[in-house]
């Protein structure tokens, strides 16, 4: 909520004098384009973030993607304490079940990472961030606020029994960093696409 609502304080974007004013009958909050920004292309890059990171710690852990597929009614089995990795070694229910809830505090973890490049593109809607600036202090200590919140969670003491997030490694929290940069680069080189080619397909089709 707090990363939201910072973008309340967000300073005009320079050009706002030069645009049409909204069409109070057509241009609605929340149209087709919005949906397909944030669900079909922006949410895609995020939720891969999420499932590589997933995959990405069951592997180095011994499971490989492949292996994966079809043994959840082992996995889930109190009764099965042999489960065998993907190198053959054998894992307890206990030690199954804290791998899968580590896996689960990572994917959100790895969608805190990706929200920061979500966060920082929502700034304007055709300026670039270079044009904007990150004076927004408000949004920067969202950006801290989130990151300190998701560490407390995943390292505060009794989160494993409140919450089944448990620690994980400092190098996990890298696995997400490639896709908040390409979810900025992506918006960035579609909002150049949208200053130099005004009215074009880019701009009908992703401009909301």
């Amino acid at each position: 909520m707090v990363p939201a609502i910072s973008l309340a304080y967000e300073k005009a974007e320079s050009d706002i004098m030069k645009r049409k004013p909204r069409d109070a009958k057509n241009d609605k909050l929340v149209n087709e384009r919005l949906i397909s920004m944030s669900y079909g292309q922006i949410g895609m890059m995020q939720a891969s973030a999420g499932f590589f990171t997933y995959f990405v710690i069951m592997g180095e852990n011994g499971f490989w993607m492949n292996d994966l597929i079809g043994i959840r009614q082992q996995w889930d089995s109190k009764a099965v304490n042999d489960v065998r990795d993907s190198y053959g070694q054998e894992w307890t229910y206990n030690d199954r079940k804290v791998l899968e809830f580590t896996c689960h505090t990572a994917f959100f973890i790895s969608i805190v990472i990706v929200q920061w490049a979500d966060l920082i593109i929502c700034k304007t809607r055709r300026n670039s961030l270079v044009h904007q600036g990150m004076d927004n202090h408000v949004l920067n200590f969202g950006l801290l606020f989130e990151t300190v919140l998701a560490a407390i969670l995943s390292y505060g003491p009794g989160m494993d029994k409140a919450l089944r997030m448990y620690p994980m490694k400092f190098n996990w929290w890298l696995v997400a960093i490639p896709f908040a940069i390409m979810i900025f680069i992506y918006d960035e080189i579609r909002r150049y696409i949208l200053r130099r080619n005004p009215g074009g397909w880019v701009e009908k089709e992703t401009y909301y």
